[in-house]
């Protein structure tokens, strides 16, 4: 592949250092690496152009970093911005703060070498802000002081304003305390019970997971005497991650399943989205910004759906 114009700066962060190219055969820039964007992505020079010209704010911009972590998180290596992912960004609202201090908590916790290392954090330590939606280092310093009172963080401030800074054992059982349900091998399935989804659930859904090593459960294939909602909320419990597929009819939007899905994501269980290529654009605003498994075929479905699992959650106990 042919590249043209190195770039030396972030296209997202202008005057933050990242390394990159811009593909001569398209209209995309290639960032290899942006400490300030959380790691690597693809931007359009479309998407540039619209930061640029609205000269988008600081919390615009961390705004759309933090769904660039997010991305990463979900276990796409390197993100693609477009004009959609940044007018998403600019309407998208901010996360809590004390989410946000967790967050840095973990980004410290993935730079130490062991349990007892110490991360040496500054104003330029650029994967801090990423990770915390900061856009000020008085943001980071504010979070870090959060992180010490709670005992989960050890900051030593040196004179030139550098922090030493070491995770506790309370600071790193919390982190813990995040990854629920680690011996469970279910994974909850939030859908449309509609006929025209049946292909989608037998010969997409389920055997994706199965294919990972987990065991599909979908509510209205278990036998139970108890209140349906009842039983959603238990087994969402029970479950290791949750897939939520927000294909609609018709008739509008499937709100158990964007219930079930937000639920689920404030247990902090891992939720990953699907839909149907063309329900795409009837995906309501607090969802659309996650980034979906868009599918055409019940055996595109599978594939993909498997890869995401395998790449964000690791095989299940299950694994033939």
């Amino acid at each position: 592949m042919t590249f043209s114009n190195q770039i030396n700066e972030c296209p997202i962060w202008p005057g933050c250092p990242a390394k990159g190219f811009q593909h001569l055969s398209k209209d995309v820039v290639f960032v290899k690496s942006s400490p300030r964007a959380g790691g690597p992505y693809e931007i359009t020079t479309e998407a540039i152009a619209e930061l640029e010209n609205r000269n988008a704010s600081g919390q615009e911009r961390a705004l759309l970093t933090t769904m660039l972590v997010d991305q990463r998180e979900q276990g796409i290596k390197c993100p693609i911005v477009n004009s959609g992912l940044v007018e998403k960004a600019r309407v998208r609202p901010s996360i809590p703060v004390y989410k946000r201090a967790e967050r840095l908590l973990r980004f410290i916790s993935k730079n130490q070498n062991n349990i007892a290392s110490i991360v040496f954090i500054s104003l330029y330590y650029y994967g801090a802000y990423a990770w915390s939606e900061s856009t000020e280092w008085e943001e980071v310093l504010h979070l870090l002081n959060y992180l010490e009172k709670r005992g989960w963080i050890l900051c030593e401030h040196s004179g030139d304003g550098e922090i030493r800074g070491q995770l506790t054992i309370a600071g790193h059982a919390r982190i813990e305390e995040q990854k629920v349900n680690l011996d469970s091998s279910q994974a909850f399935v939030a859908m449309w019970f509609d006929d025209s989804m049946t292909q989608a659930i037998d010969a997409g859904i389920e055997p994706a997971i199965e294919d990972a090593g987990y065991t599909p459960l979908r509510i209205d294939r278990k036998e139970h005497v108890n209140k349906i909602d009842d039983e959603i909320i238990a087994e969402i419990r029970r479950s290791r991650f949750l897939v939520a597929d927000f294909t609609q009819g018709e008739d509008g939007a499937r709100g158990g399943v964007y219930y079930e899905a937000g639920f689920a994501h404030g247990l902090g269980l891992q939720v990953i989205f699907t839909c149907r290529e063309d329900a795409v654009e009837t995906l309501h605003f607090d969802t659309a910004h996650y980034n979906h498994i868009v599918w055409t075929t019940p055996e595109d479905l599978r594939k993909s759906l498997k890869k995401r699992i395998l790449a964000v959650l690791g095989e299940g106990p299950e694994a033939r």
